[in-house]
């Protein structure tokens, strides 16, 4: 077993040792033992794909994903793993910051801590719809044995059938009330996807040991907003029967972030020169946050960022350099001469801040920056964003080194980035 391997490269090595593309066109499907795994590199980093984007390219080219059927033992299949998450336009709910010295609503940068403010909040009260909820279940457990079905990439029409044996699970949080009970799954980053596994599994083994009413839950932190989604198995036996019932958003009372106070903040901005790296594409400036608020629990390698940051490659290149173009991280190397990320002392102190000073502090990094401020004074001045004719404009004259292509292309940032400014007030 290598540490050093590369999850891609260890896949390969994988699907070439056992041919596994040939045994899944012959009989739908290929098992493999953690065992078997491990003699390349530990099984427990090579089966966990939250998003259908981290899996190894050899799985994404040939349709296929992979379940785990036992303690010891995986399914490799084109089965149906994912679900899209989508965020509905819901206005936040404001709710009440809890008078508990022990909980740093500041700092709500882990699932652990995101999960107790969601708790002792209320939100989870007003989810499950009850005053009396109890903290019942967390942490990893024995899936029990259950079968189902779950849908092909391939053909759609023909569902493979699964059977699982004491295959491991982890519930982020359990919640109890006299009606129902509630199974958690978070994340503290806003996702494009669920891994319905992440749900299903243990709504499996629960349906089968109580009698009340299961309510699966995928809760998302991110950029000061709990997005709660409730969903409902409609056929227990089909793992992609998930259906979205509600979408439902909560954020800090007391908080309101006016746009007058941001066009005071723009007024007393002093522009400074485009830093000496490239003009970002990260179209997503929620994500940035995602990203900070990962790294503000520690430093990390692009490999480890990747794997947290729930993103592809590509993506944690663009939204590291993007980070990098604010001032907001930094490159090191540790001891072992690995590249590593840090946040920038200046991002941790912000990351650190309230609410609205913690965006007022990531505004001014945005719009100090002469593109942004431009495009920003067009905003204010017509009362609308600009369009992308504008905006390739603006960035032409302000020589940023990229050619007509790129800027076209780059422009989506600046208004993505803008538009976030915007939705805040």
């Amino acid at each position: 077993m290598s540490s050093k391997l590369n999850i891609e490269k260890a896949w390969e090595i994988l699907f070439e040792k056992h041919d596994i593309i040939s045994h899944v066109k012959k009989h739908g499907y290929y098992k493999i033992s953690s065992g078997e795994i491990n003699k390349v590199k530990e099984a427990r980093l090579m089966a966990k794909f939250d998003q259908s984007s981290q899996l190894p390219y050899i799985f994404r080219s040939n349709c296929l994903s992979i379940l785990p059927i036992s303690r010891g033992d995986y399914i490799i299949g084109s089965f149906k793993t994912h679900a899209e998450v989508i965020y509905s336009d819901v206005k936040p709910i404001a709710v009440d910051i809890p008078d508990l010295q022990t909980i740093d609503y500041t700092n709500l940068y882990s699932e652990a801590s995101s999960l107790l403010f969601a708790f002792n909040s209320g939100i989870i009260q007003d989810l499950m719809g009850s005053s009396k909820v109890n903290f019942t279940v967390n942490g990893r457990m024995s899936s029990g044995s259950f079968d189902f079905s779950i849908g092909d990439i391939i053909e759609p029409s023909k569902p493979y059938q699964i059977a699982v044996q004491n295959a491991q699970i982890e519930i982020d949080a359990g919640y109890e009330s006299p009606e129902c009970f509630c199974i958690c799954e978070a994340k503290n980053m806003a996702v494009p996807e669920i891994l319905i596994r992440q749900l299903y599994y243990p709504y499996r083994l629960w349906r089968s040991k109580i009698s009340k009413t299961i309510m699966p839950l995928f809760l998302v932190y991110s950029n000061d907003v709990f997005h709660a989604f409730i969903y409902h198995f409609e056929d227990d036996l089909y793992y992609n029967s998930l259906k979205l019932i509600q979408h439902k958003a909560y954020t800090f009372a007391g908080n309101d972030l006016k746009l007058s106070d941001i066009i005071v903040l723009w007024k007393s901005i002093k522009m400074i020169p485009e830093p000496d790296v490239t003009f970002p594409q990260a179209d997503s400036f929620a994500r940035i946050i995602d990203l900070l608020s990962l790294l503000y629990n520690g430093e990390l390698t692009r490999d480890e960022v990747t794997i947290y940051y729930e993103f592809d490659p590509r993506q944690t290149n663009y939204y590291i350099a993007a980070c990098e173009y604010l001032g907001l991280i930094e490159r090191v190397y540790n001891e072992n001469k690995e590249r590593i990320y840090k946040l920038s002392s200046e991002a941790y102190h912000i990351m650190s801040l309230k609410y609205k000073d913690k965006h007022l502090a990531l505004i001014k990094k945005i719009i100090e920056r002469p593109v942004f401020y431009h495009v920003f004074d067009l905003v204010i001045k017509n009362r609308k964003l600009p369009d992308k004719k504008e905006i390739c404009k603006i960035m032409s004259e302000a020589n940023l080194s990229i050619n007509l292509v790129t800027i076209e292309r780059r422009s989506s940032t600046v208004r993505g980035w803008i538009e976030w400014i915007l939705n805040l007030v």
